[in-house]
């Protein structure tokens, strides 16, 4: 069995910096045309000028044949600058900002505190159309982290796009069915990435059995009933849910400590991994929504223009690591066989 899909996109990628960026690079432009780059470096990529460099640097890293396009990000604080941000969206330097509660995810110290010292940057955002990717979850220490993301559009999300209802707003990595309701419900400026390990794993993976620090990520897995209920989202075609895979590589050395990193690094095996989730859901027909269009729409993108080809045989082999300069990165593992193949 064949399946020919146009080239995809990721609309959530972290690829870090230096010896990590130069490694894991190469695993995502292998198979996907563009993807968006989170900006929580350290220190975190802020402004416009900051934005380009890293991007020539991205582009310094892409090993010679390969073809690939960064959109770039600009990390969102409570000192952004609108105009700068403008500056940067006008230029094609930034197609949009990144949002995070401080302390919600890796490297997110720098992020936003209190939502009205950032409002001046959001109605600037509204006035040209860029996009906001929102790390949906609250960090109140009295707040469960299994209910972090449906506190969040109750508490934050819904006010902030009931105030601007011009803000077009990305839900990054949703987690949870109240998510998926919450886009369904309201038609406006509104979407949803859903990453490739959130519609295969729920907290029994993670937790059951023994700890296994691989599964463990931010937002963090939920209970099976929010799984079905991404995985029914994602192969539905509804063009309000997309491919974000959040593919987060840390060493292993770094995710095995006694407080280990969040992040699964699936950039390697993820359309296989997909076609299985879709083949399984007798929806396949649909992928091609989901990894190469739908995105590519909310972000007034065109499709890409290239292909790349699924094809169903014996079980494919990937590595379980990889190696980088500055340690061995394990590759997310799906706990069954992967048959399809992916080609240019």
């Amino acid at each position: 069995m064949h399946l020919t899909l146009r080239s995809p996109d990721d609309f959530h990628l972290h690829l870090r910096d230096g010896a990590m960026l130069q490694a894991v690079l190469p695993e995502t432009a292998r198979h996907f045309a563009r993807a968006i780059i989170m900006p929580n470096l350290v220190p975190p990529v802020v402004t416009g000028a900051q934005a380009r460099a890293y991007r020539d640097r991205i582009m310094a890293a892409l090993p010679a044949g390969m073809s690939f396009t960064p959109l770039m990000t600009l990390y969102l604080t409570e000192d952004t600058d609108p105009e700068d941000v403008a500056l940067a969206h006008a230029d094609g330097i930034a197609t949009a900002v990144k949002l995070y509660p401080a302390g919600a995810t890796t490297n997110s110290h720098s992020g936003v505190r209190s939502f009205v010292k950032i409002r001046p940057v959001l109605e600037r955002m509204a006035e040209i159309g860029m996009p906001l990717c929102v790390h949906g979850e609250v960090t109140d220490h009295d707040i469960d982290i299994f209910d972090r993301e449906a506190v969040f559009i109750d508490r934050v999300l819904h006010p902030i796009r009931k105030s601007l209802p011009d803000l077009r707003v990305v839900m990054e990595h949703v987690t949870t069915e109240n998510a998926v309701d919450y886009v369904r419900d309201h038609h406006h400026n509104l979407a949803a990435t859903i990453t490739t390990h959130h519609l295969i794993i729920n907290r029994n993976h993670i937790l059951a059995g023994g700890i296994r620090p691989h599964y463990y990520c931010l937002p963090v897995a939920k209970r099976e009933t929010h799984r079905v209920a991404l995985v029914e989202a994602a192969v539905s075609g509804d063009r309000r849910f997309f491919l974000g895979t959040d593919s987060a590589p840390h060493t292993d050395a770094n995710k095995l400590l006694p407080c280990g990193c969040a992040g699964i690094f699936s950039a390697t095996n993820t359309l296989s991994c997909l076609a299985e989730v879709f083949e399984a859901a007798d929806r396949l027909d649909r992928l091609e929504a989901f990894v190469s269009r739908n995105g590519a729409q909310f972000y007034r993108l065109p499709p890409n223009d290239g292909t790349v080809t699924l094809t169903k045989g014996a079980p494919v082999t990937y590595p379980g690591q990889i190696e980088t300069g500055v340690g061995p990165v394990t590759v997310f593992d799906p706990g069954f066989p992967l048959h399809w193949h992916v080609s240019a």
